[in-house]
């Protein structure tokens, strides 16, 4: 879940180099008694009983931080790890070895337009946590989330907790457009905030 911080704001990421993304992942970690309860409060959102057998696909996983949630909150679900960056995924593997019979792993990029195609689905659940806004490009982030949309069973939901520097009523709208009847924000601490979309109908 590649978030931009503040000693690393200043360069480019390369998240295809495993030195690079070892060094990212260190101090990336050392936020987690602050993320950890963020993400449990994004999944508690999730219109689902515990004990579901869900399917879920996590968007932007990098080293499986949401995914690990995901597993501790629906024991039962089987989790879709996606993310463009091969390092980032080979540390979620080793992070997740335990439950490699839930796990699969899938190295795509969302901004090609057959990504849809190579995570599979349709899933109950889409997740995806401070990840999607280093797309930059407006249009490419609410690309994926007409695609996300689509990957989703009818009833399905997506969270996605992400930084919304330019505010995240384009993102509630845009959310609308792409077809999801039911969009909310019940968290939010600006830059940062939550948004649940549920998948209504067929």
């Amino acid at each position: 879940m590649p978030e931009e911080t503040k000693d690393f704001a200043m360069f480019p990421h390369d998240w295809h180099s495993t030195a690079y993304v070892a060094e990212w992942i260190t101090r990336d970690a050392a936020r987690d008694p602050e993320r950890r309860p963020l993400l449990q409060q994004m999944l508690s959102f999730a219109p689902f009983p515990r004990d579901a057998q869900l399917e879920v696909l996590d968007v932007g996983a990098g080293y499986g931080a949401v995914s690990e949630e995901v597993l501790q909150a629906f024991p039962a679900a089987w989790v879709t790890l996606q993310d463009y960056s091969q390092p980032m995924l080979d540390r979620a593997r080793q992070r997740l070895a335990d439950r490699s019979d839930h796990l699969r792993y899938v190295l795509c990029d969302l901004v090609d337009p057959s990504w849809p195609e190579q995570v599979g689905g349709p899933f109950d659940l889409a997740v995806s946590a401070i990840a999607l806004h280093n797309l930059r490009a407006p249009e490419e982030i609410f690309a994926c989330y007409r695609a996300v949309h689509d990957l989703l069973k009818p009833g399905g939901c997506f969270l996605n907790c992400d930084r919304f520097v330019e505010g995240m009523e384009p993102h509630l709208a845009e959310l609308g457009k792409a077809g999801f009847g039911l969009v909310e924000c019940p968290w939010r601490e600006s830059p940062r905030a939550i948004l649940v979309a549920t998948r209504i109908g067929s």
